[in-house]
This record gives structure tokens, C-alpha cells and sequence, in this order.
């Protein structure tokens, strides 16, 4: 099991961010790498939002209250 290092208004606000990201890198950059860079660092949101953890934080120190 992934130790946990987001909460979960965090979790809900990257799902969200990461929706827009896709979606704007694919209509705004039609078929540029700038889009499809977009859209790849939404991806990564989405999936550190679902997961509940992420490396970059984990390298910071940050772990959630309580834990």
C-alpha cells in the first residue's frame, strides 16, 4: 500500500485541474507538442489525485497531519 501524502481536497482540486489541462492542451494547441505537453501533465494530476500521492511532495518531506 502507497503511503498517503495528499488530502483529500487536494486529492478532488488536481482531478479537476488535471480535467482542464487535458482538455485545454487538446482544443487550445491543436496537434503541438505545447498541447500534448499539457496534456501529459494533466495526466500525471489526474493520477497523483487518484492515487493520493505524490513523488514530488514525498521528496519534500510532506506527509498528512495525523500519520
Amino acid at each position: 500500500m502507497v503511503c498517503k501524502n495528499v488530502p483529500v481536497w487536494e486529492r478532488v482540486v488536481r482531478v479537476m485541474m488535471g480535467v482542464m489541462m487535458i482538455a485545454g492542451g487538446l482544443m487550445v494547441w491543436k496537434g503541438s507538442w505545447m498541447g500534448y505537453g499539457a496534456a501529459a501533465a494533466g495526466a500525471m494530476m489526474i493520477g497523483t489525485g487518484m492515487m493520493g500521492f505524490c513523488p514530488m511532495c514525498a521528496i519534500g518531506g510532506r506527509t498528512l497531519p495525523g500519520k
